[in-house]
């Protein structure tokens, strides 16, 4: 190695290195033996000025630096990677000068660093200054001394590295529970994002369904996307033995993905693959990488399976749906799962994914509920018919049963199916417990399966508002707040979750925080109106704001009524507050047979102060199975409802104490 002319022989044949994996070969060498931090490198190949994303520049410098060496971080020669710490040069090193030819005046200005043929480094010490004769023997002997000593020194160290290395997968503890790290884009382009996201997911179901790991849901791990926290740290958090992490990389039509799996209490490396693919041959990827870990912790339950054959462009459109459906930007997610089903109409998993699409665009009031809720059950139906083996349609399909047909046997049944297909699906079992609890008022079940839900994906946004729901039903709100809360520690920027905690804050009565979180909401998705104007408007009677009320009310109004809308200002204006929910009883009257419509006219009848005429209205809900009514003993807006002898009744018929 010629650090002067910035040049690596290997075998006498130069070998092509990039500046930084140089620079960082140059700074391993000035410290052989020893760790140099992550730290340290950070601040010798990035100047503090200069703004780059350290770690997947460091990672990349690395890989570049091995296939230079031909080294490799499973078996390493050269450089030992210490997790999450930093890097060690394990490779012997002699003194020597290069064996390449050197003009005789650089050779003796240049340090000059060596790999010879046998695999070792040899590094040349500093030129000497000019010496008499006399002192040459001297100094010459003090030389071979010296470096005999550390020849000896770096020989007992390269030994005991090798023994450890050997050995240590006897000192490992088994693995009985694993959580994927969601793998890094080492692409340098964010537009690869979904790509790495979706290798991640694929990667997780494929060893939750191939082995017989405890495997850790992916809502749970993502709060660690790009958190550079201690292996054994994260471990402990999400309770799992070992930890697998890596990267994506995409080049054109090439994908290079790296993994490896660590031993997460002793933060110790047990195994690791690298994976060349083209675009077009990523579907078996996942499942090849989990049968791999499968079998190297002896955890495997079923011999490989062949594949569905599933079309690349399909393949990516359906990643792609994903990426967008977990951002909770459906719209978007839509559009791909359709182009999935257009490109390859037997592909299962893209019609689960139309289905969830249709079932949440009616949830949000976005879709309108008597379209888009056939639409979820029928592309559900399809999903399970084109593949009875996968969980997603199942569980897809369960949800269609309890939202459209309110059908709880078959829901149940399905996501009863789902959850046997994927033990480790949180979100299966919270939406059992929703549909038990709710729909069924079986609380007690309810909260079992719920716990379980939540125990399985503490971080599922959706599974922990479900369970939060439950609560709410319960009267137990507080509890509720403090389980949202978790949520919006992990996803802040997240807008349903703002939405569904000012909500859940009106439920226990804490208003301006709830305003505070519904203003949030607002502002990320200002062409979402309707639920934020919803509970505004109910948080302001609360808090005596007639006028803001009364606004919030119109204006939601105005979103599928103009003209009533417009109508019911003037009457505001004119006659004021009573008046005004006076005319707007009307309008609700006119459809009191809707679905959940028998609710809001009780919850106006408590307002305009003739509770009495609410409790019938309540029941009609409770017999509709209206979901609304699970908010009956925490509401604010049903306080003086409760003083009926008849709400007691009520609460007995949902099996709520009463």
């Amino acid at each position: 190695m010629d650090v002067q002319a910035r040049e690596l022989r290997k075998k006498g044949s130069r070998v092509k290195l990039q500046r930084q994996p140089f620079e960082l070969l140059v700074i391993l060498l000035e410290h052989p033996g020893e760790v140099v931090s992550r730290e340290d490198l950070r601040q010798r190949l990035w100047p503090a000025d200069v703004y780059v994303d350290f770690d997947r520049g460091l990672n990349k410098a690395m890989v570049k630096l091995r296939e230079a060496l031909g080294d490799s971080s499973d078996s390493p020669i050269y450089v030992e990677t210490l997790l999450r710490v930093g890097y060690r040069f394990i490779g012997p090193i002699q003194a020597g000068i290069a064996s390449a030819p050197v003009a005789a005046d650089v050779a003796a200005a240049t340090p000059q660093l060596e790999f010879a043929s046998n695999g070792n480094a040899a590094i040349a010490a500093q030129p000497e200054t000019a010496a008499s004769p006399s002192s040459v023997p001297q100094r010459k002997s003090r030389w071979w001394l010296a470096l005999g000593f550390v020849a000896a020194l770096l020989a007992i160290f390269a030994l005991g590295t090798m023994w450890a290395r050997r050995h240590r997968a006897a000192l490992v503890a088994p693995i009985r529970s694993i959580a994927v790290i969601p793998l890094d884009n080492l692409s340098g382009d964010p537009a690869q994002d979904y790509l790495a996201a979706g290798m991640t997911d694929e990667l997780t179901t494929m060893l939750a369904k191939n082995s017989n790991l405890r495997v850790v849901s992916r809502t749970s791990v993502m709060q660690y996307k790009g958190a550079h926290r201690p292996l054994p740290q994260i471990a402990r958090e999400l309770g799992v033995d070992g930890i697998l992490e890596g990267s994506v990389e995409r080049t054109g039509d090439k994908v290079h993905m790296t993994i490896q799996l660590i031993q997460a209490p002793s933060d110790s490396h047990v195994w690791a693959e690298s994976y060349d693919r083209s675009a077009n041959d990523l579907v078996t990827l996942p499942s090849d990488a989990a049968h791999s870990i499968a079998k190297k912790l002896n955890a495997s339950v079923t011999p490989p399976v062949a594949a569905r054959y599933v079309n690349p462009e399909a393949h990516d459109a359906v990643l792609r749906g994903f990426y967008f459906w977990y951002a909770s930007k459906y719209a978007e997610a839509s559009g791909y799962f359709k182009k999935a089903t257009e490109i390859q109409p037997d592909y299962a998993l893209a019609w689960a994914g139309l289905s969830m699409y249709y079932g949440a665009g009616a949830a949000e009031n976005v879709l309108g509920p008597a379209t888009s809720l056939r639409l979820e059950e029928e592309d559900a139906k399809k999903a399970v018919e084109l593949d009875d083996s996968l969980a997603e349609a199942h569980h897809a399909l369960g949800a269609a049963y309890y939202l459209h047909d309110w059908n709880w046997g078959s829901a149940q049944r399905e996501i009863d199916r789902a959850i046997e297909l994927d033990p480790q699906n949180g979100q299966a079992y919270s939406t059992l417990g929703l549909t038990q609890g709710i729909f069924e008022w079986n609380w007690v079940d309810a909260e079992q399966n719920l716990k379980r839900g939540t125990s399985l994906s503490p971080s599922n946004s959706n599974a922990v508002f479900e369970y939060a729901n439950y609560l709410v039903a319960v009267n137990r709100p507080e509890e509720a707040v403090q389980k949202m809360r978790r949520v919006l520690e992990l996803d802040p920027q997240s807008f349903m979750m703002n939405r569904l905690f000012g909500a859940v804050l009106y439920m226990a009565r804490h208003y301006d925080e709830a305003l505070a979180h519904l203003q949030l909401a607002a502002e990320m998705e200002p062409g979402k109106p309707t639920q934020i104007l919803f509970w505004r408007s109910r948080i302001y009677e609360k808090k005596g704001m007639r006028d803001q009320a009364a606004d919030s009310d119109i204006l939601l109004l105005a979103t599928y009524d103009p003209a009533g809308a417009k109508k019911l200002r003037s009457i505001y204006e004119r006659d004021g507050w009573n008046a005004y929910w006076e005319a707007r009883m009307k309008m609700m009257l006119a459809h009191e047979n809707d679905f959940c419509a028998p609710y809001d006219i009780a919850v106006n009848y408590v307002r305009l102060g003739k509770p009495d005429l609410a409790v019938p209205r309540i029941k009609a809900a409770v017999d509709q199975k209206c979901w609304e009514v699970s908010w009956l003993m925490a509401d604010p807006m049903m306080d003086r409802a409760r003083n009926d002898p008849r709400y007691s009744d009520l609460l007995r018929s949902m099996n709520l104490p009463h």
